[in-house]
């Protein structure tokens, strides 16, 4: 746990999407050793309940969101407004992806779903997060997981591609309003990551997934971890990025200085 004066969330309450696991763990988990309340939202009830007991009752609890209802999103901000009185921080993280395959098979089914949760659900989130901060005056901040795949090609996965372009186009938009406001609207965007979603898509085991990544990567000697991206979310959660907003924090050890990844796809 970080000392008290150097807690970056300190009396701060944030929400996030996709906690249950992966990047929105390690986040939950930062930020509640940063001095933040955290509500974690998701829809593996099970294991966000269990991040959440882990982490302790007094400074994170759980509630079931599916982000592709958008009533489910505004009761999620509500409930994080009536327990703990505020909402500082909307950490947008939650995502999904679909198998990968040529965009002559591409499924218009996989590709309304992956749109639905990535754009669609983001948007909800940025919606009723700043709805929430509006209401209050509260100068807050949010946070959404883009990806690399939102500034260069990811091969094969042509859905996700397009949602995370979405993406980040939903963050510069909104942080061009929000901003007279005092809110800030930022992003992440992460390589591969070894989280299960990716294990699961790519047909590796995470050994060879995170090496498939430093293979590419030019900056040798690290290993990317869930625990990076949740570093530099909170980053951007925090005062220490006061006066950055409309920002898309590249978080790939300097993948995309020299082009786009080729990452092993299952055969």
């Amino acid at each position: 746990m970080a000392a008290a004066a150097l807690r970056k969330l300190q009396g701060k309450v944030a929400i996030i999407t996709g906690g249950s696991g992966g990047m929105g763990e390690a986040s939950a988990r930062l930020f509640a050793a940063h001095g933040a309340r955290v509500v974690i939202g998701d829809v593996k009830d099970e294991l966000g309940a269990g991040v959440a007991a882990s982490i302790g009752h007094d400074k994170c609890c759980y509630r079931s969101c599916d982000l592709r209802d958008e009533s489910q999103v505004e009761a999620l901000v509500k409930h994080a407004v009536d327990t703990f009185g505020r909402l500082d921080v909307m950490y947008a993280n939650a995502a999904i992806v679909e198998r990968p395959d040529s965009i002559a098979k591409m499924s218009l089914e996989d590709l309304d779903n992956v749109m639905a949760v990535n754009v669609r659900g983001t948007a909800a989130t940025i919606k009723h997060a700043a709805r929430a901060m509006l209401a209050s005056g509260t100068r807050g901040s949010i946070v959404c997981t883009a990806s690399v795949a939102a500034i260069m090609v990811r091969v094969r996965t042509h859905a996700y591609t397009a949602s995370k372009h979405g993406v980040l186009g939903l963050v510069k938009s909104a942080a061009a309003e929000l901003g007279q406001h005092g809110i800030r609207v930022n992003c992440v965007s992460p390589t591969g990551v070894a989280t299960p979603m990716a294990v699961s898509y790519s047909g590796l085991g995470p050994e060879a997934f995170e090496k498939s990544v430093q293979e590419i990567a030019m900056l040798k000697g690290v290993v990317l971890k869930a625990h990076h991206i949740a570093e530099a979310a909170l980053f951007l959660a925090s005062e220490e990025s006061a006066f950055i907003t409309g920002h898309n924090l590249v978080v790939d050890g300097g993948i995309t200085v020299v082009g786009p990844p080729t990452l092993a796809q299952p055969k």
